[in-house]
């Protein structure tokens, strides 16, 4: 009723019209005191233009509806727009710092997680020893073990990323890939509040996400490009959720309940056993050298990002 009465007021001029020439037409067509010729051909006149005042009153109300309907859609693509903020140079930094503070859960995707290994990881582990509580860690990887993806993902890195120091090759993701693996058993033997669950990916990504209970932080290898974070409360962070858990779906997820134990520094033949208890079994020619960097990648991996 009430928009019925505001879209009167609003075509005040088109429903006096409609009501003058109805009135008229009537009283033309039925009135007795006028010549009933001439009073027909003016009222069916007038009738018609009624009709021809309503149908552009109708017209109009139809062209606003259409006009408030593309508002309303122009407002929720602004609104969308606003759902994902840019970050960049320090600022990446910062935001992974405040997603870690709190967070009982951190969701990675991404190539070998090296920055997982070197920052997220730890420091996540940190702050629930430090606060006393569960945290919750899904990472998903390329698998080191399929010799395509990491061809794949080597040649991705030497196409499009900033770091030239040492390459990137076959080896060194295969090599990055394991040290993730065994990071994730090491720091969940020492820390029995850790559930963590280490997913093997057989395509190799463009991208990292990094998605914790405040946020989700998308970055790429080159630290000197944009970055891009969503917030909880936008809906494009519920549809990674849920885009992060199917990718996760369709890779090979370790079973680290099988893990073998392993000693604050591990040795060499105890990652050799330990990856062939997962199935994931280091390559023959792997010597103990090579077993050895994967070791110092997996523990004392630098932040290669840090200026």
């Amino acid at each position: 009723m009430e928009d019925s009465i505001a879209w009167a007021v609003r075509n005040a001029d088109g429903v006096v019209a409609i009501g003058v020439a109805l009135t008229v037409g009537l009283l033309d067509i039925t009135g007795q005191a006028f010549d009933r010729d001439n009073n027909v051909v003016t009222g069916s006149i007038l009738l018609v233009l009624a009709a021809l005042v309503f149908g552009s009153l109708t017209e109009r109300r139809r062209r606003m509806a259409d006009i408030r309907a593309a508002t309303a859609a122009t407002g929720r693509a602004i609104e969308d727009l606003a759902m994902v903020r840019s970050l960049a140079g320090p600022e990446v930094t910062l935001a992974h710092e405040q997603a870690r503070r709190s967070t009982a859960r951190w969701v990675f995707k991404g190539g070998t997680g090296t920055y997982l290994r070197a920052v997220t990881l730890p420091q996540c582990v940190l702050e629930a020893q430090r606060q006393r509580r569960a945290l919750s860690m899904k990472i998903d990887i390329v698998n080191p073990a399929d010799d395509r993806v990491c061809e794949a993902y080597a040649r991705f890195r030497r196409t499009f990323g900033h770091d030239t120091a040492g390459g990137w090759t076959t080896e060194r993701t295969r090599k990055e890939s394991y040290a993730t693996v065994l990071a994730a058993v090491w720091h969940r033997q020492r820390l029995d509040t850790l559930e963590i669950d280490v997913h093997l990916s057989s395509v190799a990504p463009a991208l990292r996400f990094d998605l914790s209970d405040t946020c989700l932080i998308i970055t790429q290898d080159d630290p000197r490009r944009v970055s891009l974070c969503v917030d909880r409360d936008r809906p494009l962070y519920d549809y990674y959720v849920t885009e992060l858990h199917q990718s996760r779906e369709q890779g090979v997820k370790l079973d680290l309940r099988e893990a073998t134990e392993l000693s604050d520094e591990p040795t060499v033949d105890e990652v050799r056993r330990l990856m062939d208890r997962l199935g994931v079994p280091l390559p023959t020619h792997f010597t103990d050298r090579d077993v050895g960097e994967v070791v110092d990648k997996a523990l004392h991996a630098e932040d290669p990002y840090r200026s």
